[in-house]
């Protein structure tokens, strides 16, 4: 393996990536995205509480599904990446039957990354984790992008790019299209603005 920085692409294929993963030192979570390996950051106490009002209003409109905060999903479709997102969207029990520590994105709908801060943080949010999540045909991904007080919607992945994109202030409404088909009320966002 050929020492790299978290900026420049690695020499290791995905089973040396996965066992580097799971002996990751308590707190330390690691992503494999666009050939780069990277510390995803830890998030903070807004980050946090902003999936868990995502969270809530999944179950409120859509009881059948569960929202999976931090889910490990496979993007092998986009150079053999490993990404954890904020949070997956998908039937309830969806992943019980995965034995492994990194699940397969078919059948999740949504997922969803709450940008951190830091420019770094930013370009994975904004650029390569939606190329990755596009290009494992997830429907849906949804971007809340804290710097910009605006939350983003890509849908309709196809050959790799999601073909459309829609971005609301925070207090919008917002109509999540199918598969999703959730409305989400924006308000509350303008309250985890730091």
């Amino acid at each position: 393996m050929t020492p790299s920085t978290p900026d420049r692409p690695v020499d290791m294929s995905v089973e040396d990536f996965e066992e580097l993963a799971r002996h990751a030192p308590e707190g330390v979570k690691l992503e494999l995205i666009k050939g780069k390996l990277k510390v995803k950051p830890l998030p903070d106490q807004l980050h946090k509480a902003i999936v868990m009002w995502l969270l809530r209003v999944c179950l409120q409109q859509r009881p059948a599904l569960a929202l999976y905060p931090e889910q490990e999903l496979k993007v092998d479709t986009y150079r053999k990446g490993r990404a954890i997102a904020d949070a997956a969207l998908a039937p309830l029990d969806h992943f019980v039957a995965e034995p492994e520590m990194w699940g397969d994105p078919e059948g999740v709908l949504m997922v969803v990354e709450v940008t951190s801060h830091g420019p770094r943080a930013l370009a994975r949010d904004r650029i390569e984790k939606r190329d990755g999540y596009a290009a494992s045909d997830i429907p849906l991904y949804l971007l809340v992008d804290r710097d910009a007080g605006s939350v983003v919607v890509f849908s309709e992945p196809r050959h790799g790019v999601y073909q459309h994109r829609a971005a609301y202030p925070f207090g919008a409404t917002i109509p999540l299209p199918s598969p999703v088909d959730i409305t989400l009320d924006t308000e509350k966002l303008k309250e985890y603005v730091d």
